[in-house]
């Protein structure tokens, strides 16, 4: 990443991190250690997600809250937060999140209003999305319009329908694999070039895209770039994670994120997007200087760039007023090292931020 270089002898200027998808409403950060339930398929999980939650004593803002002052104390600028809604829910989620994100000077939260439980098979939820837009919701969701919904067309209806109605941005989750992952992205990239809203659309995780022996990926990978489709990786656990290389060399946009966090669908995650570019840079096989910047960047400024957010998605250079630095001798040795930022800056100002532990701590006997 050109302009990176020491501010002194010893500290590394950088860019702010930027986490491109992230699911604060569900964590259990801050709380007790959350035993988890063994799940095979997405269903599972799901169903294991909405006991977990109904099972909370403390409110969505103050987890929220807790993992958010975290996230900021280790130099993430901004995020896109994945907050579910639904007919049972109703737009409670985003409240808190945005309750809680108005609590941390410098961090941008920008919300997905995410039908995390289903849409059509779930009455009520698109009115809850539709509402969820005016309660702090930013950008419209979508969820497997064939895995989850078995609806491709009436799925994308709704969802595209809301989001060109309400005149916001279109971020829909995809775990679906194989072929039937790839036709849906294409069947995405196809509507968003119809309705004009290129640069407009996030599809998340896509799977199916990591699935290098697939007939029809390069072609779908064409399609994508000339939609200007942006693509969020977060290289979890045995999570799929595609070719950085391939993605690149086909124009794909592509950036990094938490996905959850200490959640019911996970016991791990820091909060750190130095951590998350590491774990990028491992399951890719990271070796070169190169290699490891480009981590680095997925996870800072090509997410500013998703997010749309200006000082976040251009760099210039050591002296820029927003900046994290670091005891490093390169940011390929920050990637590798995984430091905390020694300093935050957002618009020249330093951002005062202290980290809240994971779990609660028990006194001792």
């Amino acid at each position: 990443m050109s302009g990176l270089s020491e501010a002194d002898a010893s500290t590394l200027a950088a860019p702010a991190l930027v986490d491109a998808h992230i699911h604060p409403d569900k964590s259990s950060w801050g709380g007790a250690w959350l035993s988890r339930r063994d799940a095979f398929e997405l269903r599972d999980f799901i169903a294991n997600d909405l006991a977990t939650q109904r099972s909370y004593t403390r409110s969505v803002e103050e987890r929220a809250y807790g993992l958010l002052c975290t996230a900021a104390a280790n130099g993430t600028l901004a995020m896109r937060a994945q907050v579910d809604v639904s007919s049972e829910l109703g737009t409670a989620n985003v409240e808190g999140v945005r309750a809680a994100a108005e609590r941390i000077p410098g961090l941008t939260v920008q919300i997905v209003a995410f039908p995390q439980f289903g849409l059509l098979g779930n009455p009520g939820t698109l009115d809850v999305m539709a509402a969820a837009l005016d309660s702090g919701a930013d950008v419209v969701g979508g969820i497997d319009p064939v895995g989850l919904e078995g609806d491709l067309g009436g799925h994308l209806d709704a969802v595209f329908g809301l989001a060109e109605r309400a005149g916001r941005d279109l971020d829909i989750h995809l775990h679906d694999r194989g072929e039937s992952g790839l036709a849906q992205i294409r069947e995405i990239a196809a509507r968003t070039v119809a309705l004009g809203m290129r640069g407009k659309v996030t599809v998340s995780h896509a799977f199916a895209l990591a699935d290098d022996a697939a007939p029809t990926l390069r072609r779908t990978l064409d399609q994508v770039a000339e939609a200007g489709i942006w693509i969020t990786t977060c290289a979890l656990g045995s999570d799929p994670v595609p070719d950085l290389g391939l993605l690149a060399s086909h124009g794909v946009q592509l950036a990094v994120g938490s996905d959850g966090v200490r959640d019911a669908w996970t016991p791990f995650g820091t909060g750190s997007m130095v951590d998350r570019a590491h774990l990028l840079a491992y399951r890719t096989g990271a070796v070169t200087d190169a290699e490891l910047e480009r981590c680095y960047a997925l996870a800072s400024t090509e997410g500013g760039r998703m997010l749309g957010i200006e000082d976040l998605a251009r760099w210039s250079g050591p002296d820029a007023p927003t900046r994290l630095e670091f005891r490093a001798e390169s940011l390929a040795q920050l990637v590798a090292d995984r430091p905390a930022p020694l300093r935050v800056f957002r618009s020249g100002q330093l951002v005062e931020t202290e980290p809240i532990p994971a779990a609660a701590l028990l006194p001792l006997p």
